[in-house]
């Protein structure tokens, strides 16, 4: 008696496109729908509106995130929309594609790398790896030896949300008084997380704290050229 073929993996219902080119988002969406079977597909055009909408219900159960945005710079999106919502795998679709910067992705918690340029067998089969709980990766895609910024971003990647944004604001040269005004808390909360984000970060200075987060941007992963 022969037995039943197993029955295929659980797809994604519910996507979330992060991305502020609008044609993009719709040609990505349409195959979202179309070929990967994704019952509902929603768009931010900026990291602020992803975060915004990965605190509603009904939660996405992925996100497709472009790491260039108008509010972020480099993987700091990447980190921040991971630590707002670690439960939801993120699969970064981008234009950049070298070797040290799909492993720093990975390093800060993408669950798959796809480049833009990617046709739809490319979407459909990335998805149904994440949704068996593999990782991702560009065909031929061989890790960096370099590891000095990678490691910078796994440390960037051990901070909350809440710490992920003060960090992006000292950043800024926002001091503790101007971020609890922006942030809405008290200023002894700042410097509570600021003493946290310094301890997961392995540093004694907020400046040494802001170096760290700058080994996270695009100019760290891409050659010149």
């Amino acid at each position: 008696m022969t037995e039943d073929p197993a029955p295929p993996p659980r797809g994604f219902s519910r996507a979330l496109i992060v991305d502020d080119h609008p044609l993009f988002c719709d040609a990505l969406a349409l195959t979202l729908r179309g070929v990967c079977g994704v019952a509902r597909v929603d768009s931010a055009s900026s990291l602020g509106a992803a975060l915004e909408r990965v605190g509603k219900e009904p939660l996405p159960e992925i996100a497709l995130l472009d790491l260039d945005l108008p509010d972020v710079e480099g993987l700091d999106g990447l980190i921040r929309l991971h630590a707002a919502a670690p439960d939801i795998p993120v699969l970064v679709v981008s234009s950049l594609v070298e070797p040290r910067l799909i492993g720093a992705a990975l390093a800060a918690g993408a669950a798959g790398f796809v480049p833009k340029h990617s046709g739809r067998d490319t979407f459909r089969a990335a998805l149904q790896a994440l949704a068996r709980g593999e990782i991702w990766l560009p065909e031929g895609f061989t890790p960096s030896r370099d590891e000095s910024a990678s490691d910078a971003v796994n440390r960037l990647s051990l901070l909350t949300r809440q710490q992920a944004k003060i960090l992006d604001l000292l950043c800024q040269g926002r001091l503790n008084k101007q971020i609890a005004w922006e942030l809405s808390i008290a200023e002894t909360t700042v410097k509570a997380h600021v003493t946290a984000i310094m301890r997961k970060l392995g540093v004694q200075s907020r400046t040494q704290a802001v170096l760290i987060a700058q080994q996270a941007k695009f100019a760290s992963f891409v050659p010149e050229g």
